[in-house]
């Protein structure tokens, strides 16, 4: 294989195309080769039929890139050229379900100019995909990666839901689950019926001798509804590996055959029009005896081979790590900048670590565990980004954080057991009355670090506050959490109705295929009410929809916001405060944000003691006013801060 196979994928395009096309199978394919040599070649008799099974594979991808529409064409190649474009401080995730937001994938259509109003760029439509009939975990058990769930409408509607949003400058992120399917999709109904081809695709044992063994090392992701980690499944006589419900089987990597039909789908949905792929549970890809079968190397070439394909067939395409992990863990999915021997994996990945402790420094009105996560977080590897959040679909893990906790000198699972239950809503735990309203997650022991259910207004105080002082504190933490996201380095996701300050959502205890889920509390359906207000700035609603809109206009103009400027933690007296320093010594942001209820004092000189920066006044760019070098910050506030001498925006 040394010479490689004829790098002439598709033929019939035009020469011009054919030879773009060409070139980055010379750049991509030796990677690919490696890593799929690495994962596969021992499961075929010999180098000759692996080389056989890696040519099938480069001939789907041919054919993908046949049958690639031309404006896709033209669109990798914008983006080959200007491998940056998803760095940019202009860039801004959003993130919903298609049928809370709108309806349909037709009602997303409708939508945009909501979007286009936010500055949106990247729209993240959580599981659309047809799912599981029945309990299919929000459309993360996937029936079928060919068809659309039918009340959302159809792969038509995608098409040209993909293309308007795209006319509109906005790329479309479809979630794409890699570590299963549904035990109704085709390759589970099949292995359910003796087809020995398809069993192959899972894990399957035929007694609890294995599954224990693994179990003895593996955490659980649903203790309280989903206990451990295997299935018994009468059909096959087997236990099946399951990690999340028993109902979503886990594929059997260890299979070439797997690899190769998930690219093949990842790559007809990329030339359905969808530009971004959120690839679900990417910790758990492999398995391996002795270990939490998590954060596995050949996990991670998985997804390198992944991103190699795509740098052939569909450049334009992101790809998004969802790897709910300790900070330590974060960085590998990135790929690294290894003189020795650098690698490339997905574009984006959450800084999970990141949102949970900027939860923490809410409740505790201390800055220690935020710092101990933005001074073990590095600088990502060329052409890739953090994705920077606030709240998701999912519950709050504070399990992410047990490293970082245990740098400090109170008991780790006391403190994060503290915070949960903070978030909770229960007083019963804390000095201080709880404004937060959410719920525990998942586990029934009273004396687990539970994970935290609830939208993000909830969570700041939005539900329980009754004063107009209380419920400007909660606009004050939700604006905050929001304006560290927005300004630490990544691309910054907004979740569907934070915009809004938008509530719990209580009804889905009625609903049969909801009640056992409480992460249903944070996926309500959108208020037209609420959007109607988002003008009004003597409404709640207004002034978050308006502090947030204005903190993401002065973001666009900051080029030291982008995501691949550097970022230095700063060192500050007060432990309710967190400082970082954005840009470059000539042209510096600071952000300094107070996470407390009182007043801070900060000189700016004591805070920027060893660097060279001789400014004596500074601008805070979120208001335009000047200040000296001595500075408060007032209950839960922030500052963006450019020197006078040169205020750092953009003409």
């Amino acid at each position: 294989m040394s010479s490689g196979p004829s790098s002439d994928l598709a033929p019939d395009l035009a020469p011009g195309m054919r030879e773009r096309i060409s070139n980055r199978f010379q750049q991509h394919f030796p990677v690919l080769h490696q890593d799929l040599h690495h994962l596969y070649a021992n499961r075929f008799a010999d180098e000759h039929a692996f080389a056989l099974w890696l040519m099938d594979l480069l001939s789907i991808t041919g054919s993908s890139i046949a049958q690639r529409p031309a404006s896709l064409l033209e669109l990798d190649q914008q983006r080959s050229e200007d491998t940056q474009w998803f760095t940019k401080e202009n860039m801004l995730g959003y993130c919903c379900y298609v049928d809370r937001f709108a309806g349909d994938l037709k009602g997303v259509q409708q939508r945009i100019p909501h979007l286009q109003e936010l500055g949106v760029t990247y729209l993240h439509l959580l599981p659309f995909l047809k799912a599981r009939a029945g309990e299919n975990d929000g459309g993360f058990a996937v029936a079928d990666f060919d068809a659309i769930e039918p009340p959302l409408g159809t792969m038509q509607d995608l098409e040209q839901t993909c293309d308007a949003l795209r006319q509109a400058g906005i790329s479309l992120c479809s979630d794409f689950i890699l570590n299963h399917v549904a035990d109704d999709h085709p390759w589970a109904v099949a292995a359910k019926n003796g087809d020995a081809r398809y069993r192959d695709y899972f894990y399957h044992y035929p007694n609890r001798n294995k599954p224990d063994a693994f179990e003895k090392n593996l955490g659980q992701v649903f203790p309280q509804v989903a206990p451990g980690n295997f299935s018994y499944v009468s059909d096959m006589q087997a236990w099946v590996w399951t990690t999340f419900y028993p109902y979503q089987w886990d594929l059997n990597y260890r299979n070439p055959a797997v690899f190769a039909d998930m690219a093949a789908a990842l790559l007809r949905l990329a030339n359905r029009g969808v530009e971004a792929f959120r690839l679900d549970s990417t910790a758990f890809l492999w398995k391996r005896t002795g270990t939490k079968c998590m954060n596995q190397p050949e996990a991670h070439q998985i997804l390198q081979a992944l991103r190699s394909l795509v740098d052939i067939a569909a450049p334009g395409v992101l790809l998004k790590a969802e790897a709910i992990v300790e900070t330590a863990e974060l960085p590998a999915y990135l790929g690294s900048n290894n003189e020795a021997q650098a690698t490339r994996e997905c574009h984006l990945a959450y800084h999970s670590s990141l949102m949970a402790a900027s939860w923490v420094a809410l409740a505790e009105q201390d800055t220690s565990l935020i710092r101990h996560v933005v001074a073990a977080t590095p600088a990502v590897p060329a052409q890739s980004s953090w994705l920077t959040y606030v709240r998701c679909h999912d519950d709050i893990g504070w399990n992410v954080l047990r490293p970082e906790a245990s740098l400090e000198a109170e008991d780790v699972q006391q403190r994060l057991a503290r915070v949960s239950r903070f978030y909770s809503g229960d007083n019963s735990y804390n000095s201080s009355n709880s404004y937060a309203r959410g719920q525990s997650f998942q586990a029934s022991d009273a004396n687990a670090v539970h994970g935290t259910v609830g939208m993000a207004s909830a969570l700041a105080g939005f539900s329980s506050a009754q004063s107009i002082e209380e419920k400007y504190l909660a606009r004050q933490r939700l604006v905050l959490l929001y304006g560290l996201s927005f300004c630490f380095g990544g691309m910054p996701l907004i979740y569907m109705g934070d915009e809004l300050a938008q509530a719990n959502d209580e009804t889905y205890q009625h609903i049969a295929a909801q009640a056992a889920d409480s992460r249903w509390l944070h996926r309500p359906v959108w208020d037209e009410n609420l959007y109607q207000q988002r003008h009004d700035s003597l409404s709640h609603t207004g002034a978050v929809f308006n502090a947030i809109c204005h903190m993401l206009q002065i973001r666009k103009q900051l080029p030291q916001l982008a995501a691949a400027t550097p970022r230095q933690l700063l060192t500050q007296a007060s432990p309710a405060v967190l400082a970082f320093m954005r840009g470059s010594l000539e042209q510096p942001l600071l952000y300094l944000a107070n996470f407390s209820e009182n007043n801070v004092s900060i000189d700016i000189n004591t805070l920027l003691t060893g660097y060279d920066i001789p400014a004596q006044a500074w601008v805070n760019q979120l208001d335009r006013f000047d200040t000296g070098a001595t500075v408060t910050l007032t209950a839960y506030a922030q500052l963006w801060l450019t020197p006078k001498n040169h205020s750092g925006v953009n003409a």
